[in-house]
């Protein structure tokens, strides 16, 4: 039986999952800000108590490797690391973009007719991480920041409803201007890690568990604050 741990730590919703032959069977969430560090391996020991699975019993471990917080991937991806080391498991990974698609087809959000996804995420101010996928999952455009503007992805009109999802679509709605565009506020979950986490563990596609990095698309900055000149904003 395959059975795989499902960790989602991009943005401010932390969650977990198990999922085994391809079911999730244990879920936790915590949209409690600033809490993923304390929360994470929690979840994973609580879902494996309830389960009755041995932490050594398992397939895999997924990780979601962003973009997203810069902060919440460091504590996903290492906590990851150290179930992986600590039981000798493999690694995999899935694009928090991927998540957030397979979140839309899985829960039946995708509009009738739709022929793109977009998903995004939120990069402060008027920019996201963002990509183009087809309404059945595949990636159609590289992952990019994009500034959102009255025009952007005027490029996908006309071709029926389009589907933008993440915690960046509610910004998004305020200034796209696609006539059938529809937005979905949210942040990815674990358990719609499941589709992409089977892919990659199917396929053999693990990672090198001491080099792996998240990716983060862009810098991570340093600004400066009044109150604590080291203070680091992610």
């Amino acid at each position: 039986m395959d059975t795989i741990i499902l960790l989602e730590t991009s943005t401010e919703l932390c969650s977990a999952a198990i999922a085994r032959d391809g079911e999730i069977i244990s879920y936790r969430e915590s949209g409690t800000l600033r809490a993923h560090a304390s929360l994470t391996a929690v979840f994973v020991q609580e879902m494996l108590d309830e389960t009755g699975i041995r932490l050594g019993d398992c397939s895999a471990v997924c990780v979601s490797m962003g973009p997203g917080s810069y902060t919440g991937l460091r504590v996903g991806v290492s906590t990851a690391k150290g179930l992986c080391f600590g039981a000798g498991l493999p690694l995999v990974a899935v694009g928090t973009l991927d998540t957030l698609v397979w979140q839309a087809i899985s829960e039946g959000n995708v509009p009738e007719g739709c022929r793109h996804i977009v998903p995004m995420i939120d990069a402060r101010r008027m920019e996201v991480y963002t990509s183009v996928f087809s309404a059945d999952g595949r990636q159609e455009e590289d992952v990019r920041p994009a500034v959102l503007e009255p025009g952007s992805f005027r490029s996908l009109s006309g071709s029926g409803p389009v589907l933008f999802i993440g915690d960046g679509a509610g910004k998004a709605s305020e200034v796209i201007d696609l006539p059938d565009a529809v937005f979905i506020q949210c942040c990815p979950k674990a358990s719609a890690m499941l589709i992409p986490a089977m892919a990659e563990y199917k396929s053999e596609r693990f990672k090198d568990v001491a080099y792996f990095e998240p990716f983060y698309l862009k810098e991570f900055v340093v600004t400066a604050s009044r109150k604590d000149p080291l203070r680091r904003h992610v």
